[in-house]
Order: structure tokens, then C-alpha cells, then sequence
């Protein structure tokens, strides 16, 4: 077995083997992806993120990494999902044998309990994961073990609270959705720090939508015209944090390598004028809204439903340029054991002490088309 590695890695920037390039018959075009990793190890970086769940990944990074490159010389993240289809702990448990077969990795330097949210997180325990995963650094077929999480702080915490060996969490953080209460990334890392986790940063361009930002974001950056990128902007914002193990970036061209690695190579954290145009940003995204909400609160203290309406409206506003499997993500994040939308009996308690004075059942039915992604 070799050497234990130490968590750190040379390069924040972390590869992602999501969003590979493809040929034009759908396949993974693996001669650019030896490219880009040959460019990425060049720079100095180490950490490929790959799972089980993304297709043919593994195998592309077999090709073009682990045949290629000293075993010792770059470390590897897979993950072990409870997908819907996923309905036996044996099934579970198979994913990490297929995923070292297809990678031919021989062991994996990170491994993560993949997507934990309140409606998968039974399985979890019920497939005695946590344990597994204990077993698999025992025997020396992973190194690290953590979890990636999509869901609320609350849960967050009970977690790092229930398993305190947990080496790292993998966290959605990006500047748009820093105070967004359906992602909550300043609130989640928060937590990780105060239990002293180091965090995998995923989505810090959200899945590309950062790189294409609003109008409005796109003249505040260009107003600076420094020719940097918006996507650099966004990563920079979340590697400009401490205690980070890596910022994972889907790269799908040689040119996004190259981009990335202009100002990841050399990294520099935000100035403070930086610092300033982010949150000038982050106000023109908020500002940005089709739902004009304060998020006051006065709407729910009374609801019989238990709706959290400021809440759903801020999914609302922000799922503009978004996939709707994200929205739907939020939503349910911030409906978990409370009211939905659909829940509201109009009986107009919000609408008599909204100081925005809104038409909030109106507002409310147009939301619930979201329960229906």
C-alpha cells in the first residue's frame, strides 16, 4: 500500500470529469482530454474528480490519466451515489468495485457519500454506508472520506455532528447563491469550518450559467476591464476562501483549461476593490428580480400553512438562466417539512401585513408551477 498522501494539493483548481469534450457521435474525445490533463499536471495540478454516476468518465480518465501519469503523482475523488435506482446495499456497496475497474485507479485518494439531502439520507444510514466507508480506508482502497451535500444547514450540522470522523465535505458555493436560502453556501461552509472540515468547492461558475451572467453582471465586470473572464471571477470568489482541499472546475475544452489555469497557476485571492465588485454583483443579481420581496417575514407568522413564502420567491427570482433540475433542487430545499406553494388555501393573512403590499396568492400560484419540474 502506498504512502499515506497529505490533503493538500499544489493547485487549488480542481479537474472536473463531468462535462468532458465529446466527438460528434456523443462520445468522450479523449486525445483533447489527454491535452487538457497533461496542461493541468504541467501547472501543478493534482486532483481529478471523477464518480460512478458520470458517464464514461471513468473509463476517459483511465486513458488519458492513469495510464499515462506515476500513480503517486496526482490524487483521485470518486463517489458512491444512492440513486433512485439504487434499492439494495448490495448494489450500494458494488458501485466502488466497478468504478476501480473502470478507472484502474487501484485505490481512490477521496471518496464521498454522493448528494446527501433529506430525501435520500435514510438510505444512507439503512445500507450502512457510513461504516463502508471505513472499511474501504481499512483496507486500503480509499485514503479520505467525506460526503457531498445538497440540502439545509440544519442537516449539515446533525451530520458532522453524528459522524466526526468525516475528513471533508464538498459544498455548492459560488457567489450568486452565497445567501441564496435554497443553496445556502455561506451558511453550509460556515458550519464546515466550525467543525474544522476542509470543503471541496463544486459549481462555482453553477454549472456554467457564471460564465454567461446576467446583463447587468456582465457591465459591472466589464466596466473593470481587465480582461479577465466572468467565469474567473467566480472561481476566484470561492478560492479566495480558506481552508479549501480544492475548487472543482467541469472543464469542457482545452480553451476552459487554459482559461482556468491564467489565473489558477499564479493564484492571487480577490483585492478589496475585488471583494467590492462581487458584492456589487451580488446586489445587481438580487435586485434582479421578478418578485420584488424583502424577505420581511411578516407574511409568515401568521400562515396556516406553514409556507416559507419569502423563500420561495427568492427560488423564483433566481431561477432565471437556470436548469430546472437546480430549481427544483432549491425548492425543495426550502419547502423541506414546511408548506409548499400548492399548500397555500388563500386565505390572505400574507397580504394583510406585506408592507410591499404584493398580490402573494397570486404570486404563489404562478410559484407551484415549479413542483411540476
Amino acid at each position: 500500500m502506498k504512502e499515506e498522501k497529505n490533503m493538500e494539493n499544489k493547485l487549488k483548481l480542481g479537474f472536473g470529469l463531468m462535462r468532458l469534450p465529446k466527438l460528434e457521435d456523443g462520445t468522450i474525445d479523449v486525445e483533447q482530454v489527454k491535452v487538457m490533463v497533461d496542461r493541468f499536471i504541467e501547472a501543478g495540478g493534482t486532483y481529478f474528480d471523477t464518480a460512478y454516476m458520470y458517464p464514461d468518465s471513468e473509463e476517459a480518465m483511465k486513458k488519458a490519466l492513469i495510464e499515462r501519469y506515476p500513480r503517486e503523482t496526482y490524487t483521485v475523488a470518486s463517489k458512491l451515489m444512492c440513486s433512485p435506482d439504487i434499492n439494495s446495499e448490495e448494489a450500494a456497496k458494488k458501485e466502488i468495485e466497478i468504478s476501480l475497474e473502470r478507472s484502474g485507479a487501484g485505490y481512490f485518494d477521496y471518496y464521498l457519500l454522493h448528494a446527501l439531502q433529506r430525501s435520500n439520507i435514510q438510505k444512507y444510514d439503512d445500507y450502512h454506508l457510513w461504516d463502508f466507508v471505513k472499511e474501504l480506508k481499512a483496507k486500503g482502497l480509499i485514503r479520505h472520506y467525506g460526503f457531498s451535500f445538497h440540502a439545509d444547514p440544519q442537516l449539515l450540522e446533525e451530520l458532522l455532528q453524528k459522524h466526526p470522523d468525516v475528513e471533508f465535505v464538498q459544498l455548492q458555493i459560488n457567489y450568486a447563491d452565497w445567501e441564496n436560502p435554497g443553496v445556502n453556501s455561506r451558511l453550509n461552509y460556515e458550519i464546515c469550518q466550525k467543525y474544522g472540515k476542509p470543503v471541496v468547492v463544486m459549481e462555482p461558475v453553477k454549472g456554467g450559467i457564471l460564465a454567461d451572467p446576467i446583463p447587468t453582471v456582465k457591465a459591472i465586470f466589464d466596466r473593470e476591464n481587465n480582461g479577465m473572464s466572468y467565469s474567473s471571477w467566480a472561481v476566484r470568489f470561492v478560492a479566495s476562501k480558506p481552508n479549501l482541499l480544492a475548487v472543482l472546475s467541469g472543464m469542457s475544452s482545452i480553451a476552459q483549461m487554459e482559461d482556468n489555469l491564467s489565473y489558477m497557476k499564479d493564484f492571487k485571492p480577490l483585492d478589496e476593490h475585488e471583494k467590492e465588485v462581487i458584492r456589487e454583483v451580488q446586489a445587481a443579481i438580487d435586485a434582479d428580480q421578478s418578485i420584488p420581496c424583502t424577505a420581511c417575514h411578516y407574511c409568515t407568522k401568521g400562515c396556516p400553512m406553514n409556507i416559507p413564502i419569502p423563500e420561495i420567491f427568492a427560488v423564483e427570482n433566481r431561477k432565471k438562466g437556470s436548469p430546472a433540475f437546480r430549481t427544483k433542487r432549491e425548492y425543495t430545499i426550502v419547502t423541506q417539512d414546511r408548506g409548499q406553494a400548492s399548500d397555500c388555501i388563500q386565505c390572505g393573512q400574507c397580504e394583510s401585513v406585506c408592507p410591499q403590499h404584493l398580490p402573494i396568492i397570486e404570486l404563489l400560484q404562478k410559484c407551484k408551477e415549479i413542483e411540476s419540474y
